[in-house]
């Protein structure tokens, strides 16, 4: 089963870095958090992805093409006018990258309409480059073919930001409290199953994939949710980078379940 990852938007809610590079090549521990994403895919046995790519591609691009030299261990050898490269070692992952541009202003949806060709007539994964999680992919792709439908997304209840308070219609506060996960609602966050079927339900670049085909979806009975009660994080703001930042720093990052 091959793994799409959205990574061609602007990335305008942390332009501090995204004027520089596309969102999901922003690193965590100096590694792009589309590296992370791919690492957990890769934990799972799904090592064939397919980039879409638009913003400032070229980055994602030049990474990849250099992706063996940085992860090796080379001797470069001028002597004598030669210009040799001996490889003594090398930490790769076993990954085939198909990178594909699928325009500047192509919306979600038509992002993965573009890719089709790649994909083919069978089932196939589909993230968003800036979150990460623990999910189990074995176990989603599980829950997916026992129901059965179009698709199935992940989803997940958010920690909220601030506190909660119970107001009395004269405003009197009858309660404050930190606000809990129950108080959320269950969100998208990404690492679905896709049959090819939702093809049929894109009309073309300007389609956006949560609008109508993951409305449509739903409105025939053919989207299920995947509850998933571990870790996740998006990375939207400066704030929620630094976050992640810290815990990969730690020792502490969730997500890291190559490493478990």
């Amino acid at each position: 089963m091959k793994v799409v990852i959205l990574a061609g938007g602007y990335g305008t809610r942390i332009s501090e870095e995204s004027h520089l590079k596309p969102k999901p090549m922003i690193e965590i521990g100096e590694k792009p958090i589309l590296w992370h994403i791919m690492k957990l895919y890769s934990f799972y046995g799904y090592n064939e992805f397919i980039i879409c790519c638009g913003y400032k591609q070229q980055v994602i691009k030049e990474f990849f093409a250099n992706y063996f030299l940085h992860n090796s261990d080379i001797t470069f050898d001028f002597r004598g006018g030669k210009n040799e490269m001996k490889v003594h070692s090398d930490r790769m992952d076993p990954w085939q990258v198909t990178l594909v541009d699928t325009g500047l202003n192509t919306m979600t949806g038509g992002r993965v309409k573009r890719v089709a060709p790649y994909i083919g007539n069978e089932p196939f994964l589909l993230t968003y480059g800036d979150g990460v999680a623990d999910v189990n992919i074995p176990e989603l792709i599980d829950f997916h073919r026992k129901g059965g439908r179009m698709v199935t997304i992940t989803t997940v209840q958010p920690q909220g930001r601030f506190g909660a308070l119970d107001i009395g219609e004269d405003g009197s506060i009858a309660s404050f409290r930190e606000k809990k996960i129950e108080d959320s609602g269950w969100i998208n966050a990404g690492f679905m199953v896709v049959e090819p079927a939702i093809f049929d339900l894109i009309e073309g670049d300007s389609t956006v994939f949560e609008q109508y085909p993951l409305m449509e979806a739903a409105r025939l009975g053919e989207m299920d949710g995947y509850r998933h009660t571990g870790y996740w994080q998006c990375m939207d703001t400066m704030r929620e980078k630094e976050k992640l930042e810290q815990l990969w720093a730690g020792g502490k990052a969730p997500w890291k379940v190559w490493e478990k």
